[in-house]
């Protein structure tokens, strides 16, 4: 079921976030995130300093603010995260609700039996007709529906599903419309579709990335180094303080260090790593598709190939008759009744454009041919050829050599000019039908795949940003280096088969390059499996659905250029948010730790010495420095949760520019921001007599 857009600021979910955020405190929750672990271990200690000065009675102002905003910092920190899963959980409530209790007709040796749905078992048959909902994932093994999938893609329109072929999937909680079918179960319970999208978006089946495990284990490091800092800091005043001979001109108590300690460990992108993450799956949901893993989201962000069928993905899918072609000594009109007549009975699109274009061009009416006056000839991939016999006549229509090698077998000859014909359109990107009677090859018929309007603006996007892409189809090498060409693509791929695919990703693969590819078909579930990024359609087949690690709701090939941005838009984010967090700790070791050596080193009882002239932010005094860096630490964590969220604007551009970018709007402003927030909070504190 599609999930509801859920807006990031509506009551019902801060209240929810607001609340998860003081159960966050766990400490077993705590300890997922040992950043903020430490800044709630060393809340804590602040916290019982205060108690006891608080049970003898000398608890100052300054040390009761401190506890209070490094609590702030924690539950600010767990508010992003809790916001983050908020809206998944939203989605999720969401889900449930919509999911009524559903009962299956369970075809056991022949006779139906009424089962909860939960007690379905993989490899079970079940049957269901119309208006019944489809109790579990599954294929469909026997018949032919009309399937409304609303529930799962948002989209009104009922699909077709039937046994055999690439649209034989079907999903727990989407209704049947028409007809009957028979459905083996294809997972076990609680492993369907739907339990899946529910579990994604709660975020109960989140696992950290390669990327966030590596982050994490820097930002550990630097913690314990600037543990280790603030730890000798005493040390190195008592030392300072004994040669200048002035005992107690630097605060170095218990509330001063952890202060200093949280402000200059990484307490911003600690406090948000987990809220990006989240929000990169849920940008996905949000465009309909489901990834598996967050590591699928990740590896989208470094895509070097992508991998994309032609039909449906770069060309509208349909091919279209747009020209009638005769034979030398043929009339357009006669070579257009027989093209009309020979795609009577056939209803694929390129059939009834043949029928349309014939009416169009010639007012050629659609005739009604029935038996015995008529033998219709399908379509087969063995003759590549269809038509009919009509009184004594024969009028065949399909591949070029297949209808060469009809003619000649019934003596007849195949012209030059067809054949060159042929040639030229393939040349253009175009696919010939030759059109025979009897023995006399009357014509050419023109069928052009269109290419999606504005899809080679998006693939010289995709250029800019480093992709190379590939197009994959089964035409000649001659057609497809003409679409090729029309759609700007990069490289082509012809006549392609389920190994040639494989064998090529792997290739790519063994260059170095991260592969992303699309499929929807049982043939494509290897090299789906074998890619880095697979999106398998939803109207695919299973097997095409378990191989990819993405599965797209809309069934919109194009989507995957939509999750390569996604992807990349994660990575950063994650980057920029982390050059703020590391820049603004460079900034609040300029702020705090001069305003604390100011007194040291005065002469003639004043109040501040030489290292005074590093205080180069003028802060009033070393508490309302160490306040005033505080404070700016929890606040600036709250003022970054949209950005987290939201994610960092994308622009297609080579990863230097990217680079150069972001370093000087996150780096160049994580320095400046501190030095104006902390300055301005320090004014406000003064002024209202809380430092």
């Amino acid at each position: 079921m599609k999930p509801a857009a859920t807006s990031n600021w509506n009551f019902a979910l801060l209240r929810r976030a607001t609340t998860d955020s003081f159960r966050k405190l766990d400490p077993r929750a705590l300890w997922a995130n040992p950043v903020i672990f430490a800044t709630a271990a060393g809340a804590a200690a602040v916290t019982v300093v205060a108690l006891n000065d608080l049970l003898h009675g000398h608890l100052s102002g300054f040390t009761l603010q401190i506890t209070l905003w490094l609590w702030f910092t924690v539950l600010f920190a767990n508010f992003a995260e809790a916001i983050a899963e908020g809206r998944g959980k939203a989605q999720a409530d969401a889900l449930k609700r919509a999911r009524a209790d559903t009962f299956a007709r369970l075809l056991k040796d022949g006779v139906e039996q009424r089962v909860a749905a939960p007690d379905l078992r993989k490899g079970d048959t079940v049957v269901c007709e119309a208006r019944d909902v489809v109790p579990a994932d599954g294929e469909v093994i026997e018949g032919i529906a009309s399937v409304d999938e609303s529930a799962i893609t948002g989209e009104s329109a009922p699909v077709v599903r039937e046994s055999g072929g690439d649209r034989s999937a079907v999903t727990g909680g989407t209704r049947v419309l028409s007809d009957r079918i028979v459905i083996r179960v294809t997972v076990e319970p609680g492993g369907g579709f739907l339990d899946r999208m529910i579990g994604l978006v709660e975020g109960a089946s989140r696992q950290r990335t390669p990327n966030e495990i590596a982050l994490g284990i820097l930002l550990v490091a630097m913690t314990l180094i600037f543990l280790a800092v603030v730890g000798t800091l005493p040390l190195f005043a008592h030392y300072s303080e004994t040669l200048a001979v002035q005992t107690g001109a630097v605060d170095v108590s218990l509330t001063v260090l952890v202060a200093l300690f949280v402000c200059l460990i990484p307490t911003t992108i600690g406090g948000l790593l987990s809220a990006i993450g989240i929000s990169g799956i849920d940008r996905l949901i949000r465009r309909n598709v489901i990834a598996t893993s967050g590591r699928a989201v990740e590896a989208a962000g470094d895509i070097d190939v992508l991998m994309l069928d032609k039909t449906g993905t770069i060309t509208l899918g349909n091919r279209q008759a747009t020209e009638f072609i005769p034979a030398p000594g043929i009339a357009n009109e006669r070579l257009a009744a027989a093209a009309q007549l020979a795609s009577l009975a056939d209803e694929t699109p390129e059939g009834r454009s043949i029928v349309v274009l014939a009416k169009e061009k010639f007012s050629i009416r659609e005739r009604v041919v029935a038996a015995p006056h008529a033998t219709f000839i399908p379509f087969a991939a063995q003759t590549r050829m269809s038509g009919v016999d009509l009184d004594g006549t024969s009028i065949r229509k399909g591949a070029a050599e297949s209808v060469r090698d009809w003619v000649v077998a019934q003596g007849g000859t195949y012209p030059t000019e067809v054949a060159a014909t042929v040639d030229r359109i393939g040349k253009a990107g175009g696919t010939p039908l030759v059109v025979a009677e009897g023995r006399e090859v009357l014509g050419v018929i023109y069928l052009k795949d269109v290419v999606k309007g504005g899809i080679k603006e998006r693939f010289a996007e995709l250029r800019r940003m480093g992709i190379r892409t590939v197009m994959i189809t089964g035409d000649n090498p001659l057609t497809a280096a003409a679409i090729a060409a029309e759609a700007g693509v990069d490289d082509f791929l012809a006549q392609a088969t389920p190994e040639m695919k494989l064998q090529r990703i792997r290739h790519e693969q063994a260059q170095g390059r991260l592969v992303a590819m699309t499929g929807d078909g049982t043939n494509d579930a290897p090299a789906l499996a074998q890619a880095d990024v697979g999106v398998a359609m939803n109207t695919g087949t299973q097997a095409a659905r378990e191989a990819g690690n993405m599965v797209d709701l809309d069934s919109n090939p194009t989507k995957l250029i939509e999750i390569v941005e996604i992807g990349k838009q994660l990575l950063m984010t994650r980057g920029a948010l982390t050059t703020f967090s590391i820049a603004n700790d460079v900034a609040k070791y300029f702020a705090i730790i001069p305003a604390m050596f100011a007194g040291l080193y005065a002469i003639n009882g004043g109040v501040t010495g030489p290292l005074g002239t590093l205080n180069l932010m003028a802060l009033h005094s070393p508490q309302s420095a160490i306040l005033s860096a505080v404070v700016f630490n929890a606040l600036i964590i709250i003022a970054l949760v949209p950005l987290a969220l939201r994610g960092v604007t994308y622009r297609a551009l080579p990863a230097a520019n990217l680079l150069r970018r972001n370093l000087l709007i996150y780096g160049v402003g994580g320095l400046v921001a501190p030095f104006i927030g902390i300055k301005a909070i320090d004014v406000a504190l003064v002024a209202l007599h809380l430092a």
